[in-house]
């Protein structure tokens, strides 16, 4: 091998009871909605404070959701997947795919890359700026003088 292992990450199933605020979590995806280039999975965004998801404490933001009381979750719309959670009963039985660990070799963030390349784009902005107002303030402190 070239030094990389193959990682798989882990499925595994998690029962929720449906508390005053819902299941307490966020999702994003859908084939209408892709949170990932070229995947339609539904994931998990925000997990509520207080709420049923944070209480039992193994579902996490980034996580993928597979299925819902037995429903697979593949090639829905967000509004379609929502609705299924929305329609689910009080107790929810969850099928879940953990997200990865990040490693030192690629992204620490589970979101897609238009965050990072935004930062990017503005700390080049802001050196853009810096630089032009020194170059400026040298210029009115020192100008040019005919030899």
């Amino acid at each position: 091998m070239n030094g990389s292992a193959l990682r798989t990450a882990a499925v595994l199933d998690i029962q929720l009871r449906r508390g005053p605020a819902g299941l307490g979590f966020n999702i994003v995806g859908g084939v209408d909605q892709q949170y990932l280039l070229e995947d339609s999975s539904i994931y998990v965004a925000k997990i509520k404070e207080n709420g049923a998801a944070a209480l039992d404490g193994r579902l996490q933001e980034g996580d993928k959701i597979l299925a819902i009381n037995g429903h697979k979750l593949e090639n829905l719309t967000h509004g379609a997947a929502v609705e299924l959670f929305r329609s689910a009963g009080e107790d929810v039985q969850l099928q879940v795919q953990k997200r990865l660990p990040t490693t030192s070799n690629g992204p620490a963030n589970p979101r897609p890359d238009r965050d990072s390349s935004q930062a990017v784009g503005a700390v080049t902005i802001a050196i853009m700026v810096a630089v032009a107002a020194i170059g400026f303030i040298i210029y009115k402190r020192y100008p040019r003088r005919p030899f």
